[in-house]
């Protein structure tokens, strides 16, 4: 069977990301916080610090460097930005209304985004499966490569 529409969710912080006394499952408020402030105060050490944590699998200092200098280029005030919305963003409701055939994959040593959320998310969308990914942090696309490929292909070809 070929979906005409699906939806891929690959390491994502929702339903919402900040833990709160009634979400243990999320990630202390002081994470985000320190990378909006290492963003205005020191960005490159943020940058450095947060592609510790983003790979699970051992990378080369070359691919560091990569990872390093895209973030870089990225806008600092749009980082910020896209950090303040985790702060109060909550997506319980909507993950009820997905209505398509729903891929959810998630690295289990996710240290940017915690591997339950992916959980949650399966638990709330009709419809979904979840592929926990043994070997990766939230960069399931590089960590498993051949598998996060395979996984997707087999999934768009059902």
């Amino acid at each position: 069977m070929q979906f005409d529409t699906w939806l891929d969710i690959i390491d994502a912080a929702a339903p919402m990301l900040i833990q709160s006394p009634d979400f243990p499952e999320g990630v202390p408020r002081k994470v985000v916080d320190d990378i909006i402030h290492g963003t205005y105060n020191d960005r490159p050490k943020m940058l450095r610090d947060f592609g510790d944590i983003f790979f699970f699998q051992h990378i080369t200092e070359p691919l560091s460097d990569w990872f390093f200098q895209m973030g870089l280029q990225a806008a600092g005030w749009s980082t910020a930005a896209i950090a303040n919305t985790w702060i109060n963003e909550t997506l319980f409701s909507d993950l009820g209304t997905i209505n398509v055939p729903t891929l959810i994959i998630h690295g289990i040593h996710d240290k940017v985004v915690p591997f339950p959320l992916g959980e949650i998310q399966n638990d709330a969308i009709r419809n979904s499966k979840l592929i926990p990914f043994k070997f990766s942090g939230h960069a399931t696309f590089y960590d498993e490569r051949d598998k996060f490929n395979e996984e997707l292909v087999k999934f768009i070809e059902e």
